[in-house]
């Protein structure tokens, strides 16, 4: 079976292409140029796409692009995609509090991290916004916590500061900025080391104990001297997540 699952997330709707038991395929477009999704998907997914999709999953933070995208992809496959949303997240044996508020990548997350790992575990995924996603012991997911991702942080910085540029994301080898861009490396990058260090700590203090840590987010390879912290680091765990919700989906139909 080849499933085609689709994440708008506010940054870039991820195309991911999964077919015996593994990713083999993953695309990016930006979420904010829909007037370009057509041409993009003739010129770049369909060179790569098979004959025809098995099952199409779709999810998404991104209220006004949701129903386009939805549209598109009954077009292109020729299958209704599975909308992974709140009615969705109530029928799941994971508990959520407020299934109308949480996004359906954090759900995501918790989902594919508590199926991977079988115990209380923490979700962090580096992405627009850094979160962190906590799964009990017992499957059902406690709550989360959010701060501006790496590339929101220092464009807001940039935006408001007329003399500072945008810098690359690179880790500095010292704290003390030697020039413009390294004090902004320094601050942003070495400062989010310790945020995330601390968030991981207290979370796992009020959980009572140690717990299975896994990073995802196209950004969850920059801070390299994070990695210790993490059991696992995985780019598609938000998409495994979805690819696991869609097969839920179709076991236990509305």
């Amino acid at each position: 079976m080849m499933q085609l699952i689709v994440d708008i997330g506010n940054t870039d709707i991820v195309f991911g292409g999964f077919q015996e038991d593994q990713w083999v395929r993953s695309w990016r477009h930006p979420s904010d140029q829909l007037d370009s999704l057509e041409t993009w998907w003739e010129e770049t997914v369909l060179p790569e796409s098979p004959a025809t999709w098995d099952r199409v999953v779709l999810s998404s933070v991104v209220p006004e692009a949701t129903e386009e995208v939805y549209r598109f992809l009954l077009t292109k496959t020729a299958l209704t995609p599975i909308r992974i949303g709140p009615s969705l997240f109530r029928r799941l044996e994971m508990e959520i509090l407020k299934p109308d508020e949480i996004g359906a990548d954090l759900v995501a997350n918790a989902y594919a991290s508590w199926h991977r790992f079988g115990t209380a575990c923490i979700a962090v995924d580096f992405g627009t916004a850094l979160t962190f996603t906590v799964v009990s012991a017992a499957g059902n997911i406690e709550g989360v916590a959010f701060a501006p991702g790496l590339k929101t942080a220092i464009h807001a910085l940039f935006l408001q500061a007329a003399q500072l540029p945008e810098v690359p994301l690179v880790l500095p080898e010292t704290a003390i900025g030697k020039n413009t861009i390294h004090a902004l490396q320094s601050g942003t990058m070495l400062g989010y080391i310790g945020l995330v260090k601390e968030m991981l700590a207290r979370i796992q203090e009020e959980l009572g104990g140690t717990c299975k840590c896994i990073a995802t987010g196209g950004l969850s390879g920059v801070l390299s001297p994070l990695h210790a912290y993490f059991d696992q680091v995985d780019k598609t765990l938000t998409l495994d997540g979805l690819r696991l919700l869609g097969e839920f989906a179709v076991r236990h139909p509305e």
